[in-house]
């Protein structure tokens, strides 16, 4: 079967769109700033055209990403992860971010609920290791609903709690955080959830953990995450 491009009904060239859906989820942006930052390399768009394009695209090049990561990750062992819920409002109404980070950083599920019991872990929990696997551990805090949910499932055996030890997921949420403070927070539970999915796989993709790196490895990640992102959606 063919893979048909994308972008074969767009005037504007894909290196343009890619570049604004990467300035707009990767960093602290509102749309009007991309669209002045743009505007100063001689690209004469609306805000409302980098809207469209992040929510057209986004999910797309999103989908992409977290494919091949998929692929990468399920041939070696998921040996740690790392659950905790953030609390995020939606029109003045509490809801509950529930994310899971490996133990290297990487975000490997985000998933949006109302409430915080046994059923929105349960469902959090069958969602990831759906998509990745069993790990050998999971980590978490003294939440009731995460012990009812392993009960559920089988892995008692596997969880741990204690202080600090969930430093990794609490450390995970402070790009989403800044990236929540510049958008004025989220208008709508579907619009919050679609922007978490797309923001954790960009994340990823450029997350090179620099303290972790010479200057010159971490040039080479940085320029291999580039090529990657370059390169999506080419039929």
């Amino acid at each position: 079967m063919i893979k048909r491009c994308p972008f074969r009904y767009f005037r504007t060239s894909p290196e343009i769109i890619r570049l604004a859906v990467m300035m707009y989820i990767r960093f602290s942006l509102s749309l009007r700033n991309v669209e002045d930052l743009l505007h100063e390399r001689g690209i004469d768009v609306s805000h409302e055209t980098v809207r469209f394009w992040w929510q057209r695209f986004g999910p797309k090049f999103a989908a992409e990403i977290r494919k091949k990561r998929v692929q990468h990750m399920r041939a070696y062992s998921n040996w740690r992860w790392h659950l905790d819920e953030m609390f995020v409002k939606i029109n003045g109404e509490q809801h509950y971010l529930w994310r899971a980070v490996d133990h290297e950083g990487e975000v490997l599920e985000s998933f949006v609920t109302k409430a915080r019991d046994k059923k929105s872990a349960l469902k959090f929990l069958k969602k990831s290791m759906k998509c990745y696997g069993r790990p050998q551990t999971i980590v978490t805090d003294k939440l009731r609903s995460y012990g009812a949910a392993m009960k559920d499932i089988g892995n008692v055996g596997r969880q741990e709690t204690g202080r600090w030890l969930n430093n990794r997921a609490e450390n995970s949420h402070l790009p989403f955080r800044r990236r929540e403070r510049a958008m004025l927070r989220f208008q709508r539970m579907r619009r919050l959830q679609k922007f978490a999915a797309v923001h954790v796989s960009v994340y990823n993709l450029f997350n090179s953990e620099r303290s972790l790196y010479s200057r010159e490895d971490f040039k080479l990640n940085r320029a291999a995450a580039l090529a990657e992102w370059r390169h999506l959606g080419v039929a």
